[in-house]
């Protein structure tokens, strides 16, 4: 049996073991088809953290998509509009971003951790500074918002 040893060999056995034959199925038999897989939504929370990943990586679209699916899927989780606070900020979507900071704070539960909130704040107040003197609001425009492909 030595010439089960060689390299060869080895492979004639390795591709004979994967015919349908070997396998237990009939000559004219096919095997199961796959079953269809379905999308199912992810929780919230693992939605905001894929989220994050994206916007650490400076990828806008898909962090806001995620953050968008965690919020459908749980209106009430702050953490998705925080992220959507973060990531219209960096487009420079002022009002989107201000927006959804605001429901940020509204959906904390408690003051404490609103009042812990600060940079948030800080950025509510930027945006609201932003938004009344940008030159937009005095021409008449109703959206001052652009959407840029570059952060800030």
């Amino acid at each position: 049996m030595r010439w089960m040893r060689t390299p060869a060999a080895a492979a004639l056995f390795t591709i004979a073991a994967s015919l349908p034959i070997a396998r237990g199925f009939a000559q004219n038999e096919q095997p199961p088809e796959p079953e269809e897989r379905t999308y199912t939504t992810p929780p919230a929370w693992k939605s905001v953290e894929i989220g994050n990943f994206y916007l650490r990586r400076h990828k806008y679209r898909a962090a806001l998509s995620r953050y968008q699916e965690a919020a459908k899927t749980d209106p009430t989780n702050p953490q998705a509009y925080l992220g959507m606070g973060n990531v219209y900020d960096r487009l420079g979507l002022r009002q989107k971003a201000l927006e959804n900071y605001r429901q940020y704070l509204d959906l904390l539960p408690s003051t404490k951790q609103a009042e812990e909130a600060r940079e948030v704040q800080k950025a509510i107040a930027r945006l609201e500074r932003r938004l009344r003197t940008s030159p937009a609001a005095s021409s008449g425009r109703a959206n001052s918002d652009r959407a840029t492909t570059s952060p800030r």
